[in-house]
């Protein structure tokens, strides 16, 4: 029997690989409902091949810039709290061109592994009903420095092509007139609703009758003795566990055990989901405004729009004048795009390491497993994540090597 801590899309990725390989899964979640956090109303892009960290050389000097700026799509709100400051130092001992390119590797591995598990559960399980499509991605660029700059990256390798203004706006033309010198178009790129495919997993998985969901169940400490985990409690109830697996994003460090290092901090995003009408002209293909860091994901009949990097602490609220800003901006990029007066605003605390690279796998104690930390690409890299993790508590080899991805010791 496994349990899992967890019921976003992480932790539900991982319960139904589990079950395809014939493991018993519990799956636990302080949230009536799964899906309803960080995994809700994120940007829908499943980038397989951007999956660079944050965290690179000269990020440090541009974000001094951007902080300077009213419409900075970074927000920093320094606080008394020792867990901010531990993971702003730890990135910006990780913002090297070296550390990035290493920890850049990590992730497309990671990424193209997500892809083919996505694929094969699509395949061999009729997988569907959460508004999949491979339509491809177009990073477009307003700023010529920046566009040359990611041009001399550009590799075969990816199946990226570079297009100049003209050929953005004919690929898609509702780019046109839009402020762009040009763009880098990967066209084997996908997009979905990440909270319809938590439903449509969490369906199977009841459906198969080897998994047990507790739900508005909070998990308020772990108990444990030499090496391994015993128990969980949840308020006065002792659950005994066999394995038990920490997927619960940022909230995970509330229950980090000793000797077990969790450096996660939760970046705050937002996201508009904007009605899409007969009348409207919405992209097909997912646009990332690489200047003003904003996504742009057809998702069925909506637009999600998403966007900024908040550190800012716990705080869930909405932020009126984030969200009127990335609106003002998705209004001047995409006007006839949908009816922005009826969108729908949310906010998401992406669960982060310092590194970019998430934590999957065995922690100090054998029986307790980690699999958590992927910021903004936990849609894109949910389904490879999960499916390492069964084949590590299954005891096979990995189908992947999981150099710098194994969690460390504190």
């Amino acid at each position: 029997m496994v349990c899992i801590i967890g019921g976003g899309v992480i932790g539900l990725a991982s319960a139904y690989a589990l079950v395809r390989a014939g493991h018993e899964v519990t799956v636990i979640d302080a949230r009536e409902t799964l899906g309803s956090e960080t995994s809700f109303a994120n940007g829908g892009q499943l980038s397989y091949r951007y999956v660079a960290p944050l965290a690179d050389k000269g990020v440090p000097l541009q974000a001094i810039g951007w902080l300077l700026r009213g419409d900075s799509p970074l927000k920093l709100r320094p606080r008394l709290d020792p867990q901010q400051w531990r993971w702003m130092t730890a990135f910006l001992g990780a913002c090297r061109g070296s550390v990035n390119k290493r920890n850049a590797a990590h992730l497309l591995r990671l990424a193209t592994l997500s892809q083919d598990t996505l694929q094969q559960w699509r395949d061999d399980d009729h997988l569907d009903g959460f508004d999949w499509r491979r339509n491809g991605k177009l990073v477009t660029f307003r700023n010529a420095s920046s566009f040359e700059q990611a041009r001399s990256k550009v590799t075969n390798i990816l199946q990226q092509q570079v297009l100049s203004a003209a050929d953005c706006a004919r690929l898609e033309p509702a780019l046109a007139g839009g402020g762009f010198v040009g763009g880098i178009y990967t066209p084997n790129e996908e997009v979905a609703d990440c909270h319809a495919f938590c439903q449509r997993l969490a369906a199977r998985l009841e459906a198969s009758g080897r998994c047990t969901f507790l739900l508005g169940r909070k998990v308020t400490g772990i108990r444990h003795a030499d090496t391994a985990v015993q128990a969980i409690e949840l308020g006065s109830e002792v659950m005994p566990v066999e394995h038990l697996v920490l997927a619960a994003g940022h909230r995970s460090a509330e229950l980090a055990l000793p000797g077990l290092s969790l450096p996660l901090y939760p970046l705050k995003g937002y996201s508009l989901s904007v009605p899409i009408g007969e009348q409207h002209r919405a992209p097909n293909v997912s646009i990332t405004d690489y200047d003003r860091k904003i996504v742009y994901a057809r998702i069925g009949e909506q637009l999600r729009v998403a966007a900024m990097v908040d550190i800012v602490g716990f705080d869930t609220r909405l932020e009126p004048k984030r969200l009127a800003l990335m609106k003002r901006q998705a209004l001047e990029t995409f006007a006839l795009a949908g009816d922005y007066a009826q969108a729908v605003e949310w906010a998401g605390m992406r669960p982060a390491t310092p590194t970019g690279v998430p934590l999957i796998g065995a922690s100090v104690y054998r029986n307790l497993w980690l699999n958590l930390g992927h910021g903004a690409l936990g849609f894109t890299l949910a389904c490879g994540s999960g499916q390492l993790l069964a084949e590590l508590i299954g005891r096979q080899t990995p189908s992947i090597d999981m150099q710098g991805l194994t969690p460390r010791a504190a």
